[in-house]
């Protein structure tokens, strides 16, 4: 190429990539020189200036240097690479004769190899880092892949979305590209280039150093996308999308530094199921359409919600998840409000308890008999609480005032549910009693009516142990003794009763 075309070029120096921001000499040195700007700032010396003469500019004081261009890589069109991805591993596999020792083997069978690997059959097309910068020659790659499905063009050398379409366009059955660690400089009219992107439904540009600003702008070139993947960018602030990104299902924000005020407005998304915000600052999330206690009418179709790794400290933020309508599974791992219990189990229950609907928490199932276990616990726990803010038994007395209502907005439900619960339970400490195995179970209720004061009240019984932690396990025959269910010193017998 000519160096009076490089501005704007992408090129590769010893393994790291940058973007030619300079073409021309720099005194008192003779010769041209290429100013660039690399996309990792330490890589560079300068931000662009050079004994006081500044030559061009860098986003990072120590972002930009000098380099010859004989030692600078502008890149392969796509084909080249893909021979030299593809082809050198081809023929590796599929020779015909193999040498052993001092003898000649034929190989039989190996023209079906060869068939089956042809590039021209490729669905699936990985380019990551292989310094690809330009399409190749006219209708070259449409003859050459005519079948890709998916596209992996990550870490290499395109310099524009316009260079990007060039590929894409030849390839009508593309439906998911993986653009992450591209510097693609943004087009000026980003809809005469959706022709290109027709039947993409996944997209990946995740490191691209994009604002959200700049994802809106060239949004209108993937109208059909499904799930957007955007972690580790620039973006700052969100904006409400208008008339783009309507089709979404996924969308990853991670490791973005989010103004947290404005994550409600991609709230009205209409299909949007699963969105990660983890490792983007976040501590508070309020869903202000609504009292506690009811559903909102944002975020309708989201069902995953990410959260790990951020600065979310108080309870009311998981109120504020229970107002979701369709919330079902929740990663909230490394925040520092699961810290602010006993210990991580404990702070897992109580999540379970304050989001009725969650079926999946941090990875885990939440199995039945833990629900209810923990939503008891819940109950349990803050039952001292609910009495003195005018909680009470009778439903015509019971008046919890504000304050409680706000905190626990799930209690009243759970203690209406909790139909075996009655207030001054809440309060009971646990009975220690060391019982033989070959006690009958019908001996144990009875003891029990005594030590309870409940005559004549049937009683059910489950136990739980170390060894299964998570689960109960029921007691269901008065003719049995303790030993036939396996229960062992230290293990604990709950009792219910209606």
């Amino acid at each position: 190429m000519m160096l009076d075309e490089a501005v704007g070029r992408r090129v590769c120096c010893d393994g790291e990539r940058g973007t030619v921001r300079y073409v021309g000499p720099v005194p008192p040195t003779a010769g041209v020189w290429l100013g660039v700007e690399w996309d990792h700032p330490e890589r560079g010396k300068h931000d662009g200036s050079h004994d006081g003469v500044r030559y061009f500019t860098c986003r990072h004081p120590t972002g930009g240097s000098f380099v010859r261009p004989q030692k600078a890589s502008f890149g392969v069109d796509y084909v080249t690479a893909l021979k030299q991805r593809y082809e050198v591993e081809i023929e590796e596999v599929t020779a015909e004769e193999m040498k052993i020792s001092s003898k000649t083997v034929v190989m039989v069978g190996f023209e079906n190899v060869k068939k089956k690997q042809s590039v021209k059959n490729l669905t699936e097309v990985g380019l990551r880092r292989c310094e690809v910068s330009a399409p190749g020659p006219e209708n070259e790659i449409r003859n050459t892949t005519p079948f890709v499905q998916s596209l992996d063009l990550s870490g290499n050398l395109l310099s524009s979305w316009e260079v990007l379409a060039a590929i894409t366009e030849q390839l009508d059955s593309l439906q998911e590209l993986h653009l992450s660690h591209n510097r693609l400089s943004i087009s000026s009219a980003p809809s005469s280039l959706s022709s290109a992107f027709s039947h993409l439904r996944v997209l990946s540009i995740n490191s691209c150093a994009l604002t959200w600003t700049q994802v809106l702008h060239c949004a209108p070139m993937w109208q059909q996308v499904e799930e957007l993947y955007l972690a580790d960018n620039n973006i700052t602030e969100l904006l409400r999308p208008e008339h783009v990104l309507q089709a979404l299902t996924v969308l990853d924000l991670s490791n973005n530094q989010i103004a947290q005020e404005t994550v409600l407005e991609i709230s009205h998304l209409p299909r949007l199921e699963r969105l990660n915000l983890s490792s983007t600052s976040l501590s508070e999330i309020k869903f202000s359409d609504v009292p506690a206690g009811k559903k909102t009418t944002l975020f309708p179709a989201l069902k995953e919600l990410l959260l790990d790794d951020n600065n979310i400290s108080e309870w009311r933020v998981v109120n504020e998840l229970e107002k979701l309508p369709s919330l079902v599974y929740l990663s909230c791992r490394r925040n520092p409000l699961l810290h602010k219990e006993k210990n991580l189990e404990t702070a897992r229950q109580i999540m379970i308890a304050r989001l009725g609907q969650l079926e999946l928490l941090d990875m885990r199932q939440i199995l039945s008999d833990e629900r209810r276990g923990a939503e008891l616990d819940y109950c349990k726990m803050f039952g001292s609480a609910w009495l003195r803010a005018g909680g009470h038994r009778e439903a015509e007395k019971n008046n919890p005032n504000t304050d409680f209502m706000t905190e626990h907005p799930r209690y009243l439900t759970l203690i209406q549910t909790i139909t075996f619960l009655c207030p001054e339970d809440l309060e009971r400490k646990p009975i220690e009693k060391k019982l033989p195995g070959s006690m009958i179970v019908q001996k144990v209720k009875g003891l029990l009516h005594r030590l309870l004061k409940l005559p004549g009240v049937e009683l059910k019984l489950t136990y739980t142990c170390a060894k299964m932690a998570d689960r109960e396990i029921e007691i269901d025959n008065d003719l049995k003794p303790l030993q036939f269910y396996s229960v062992e010193d230290g293990d604990k017998i709950l009792v219910r009763w209606s």
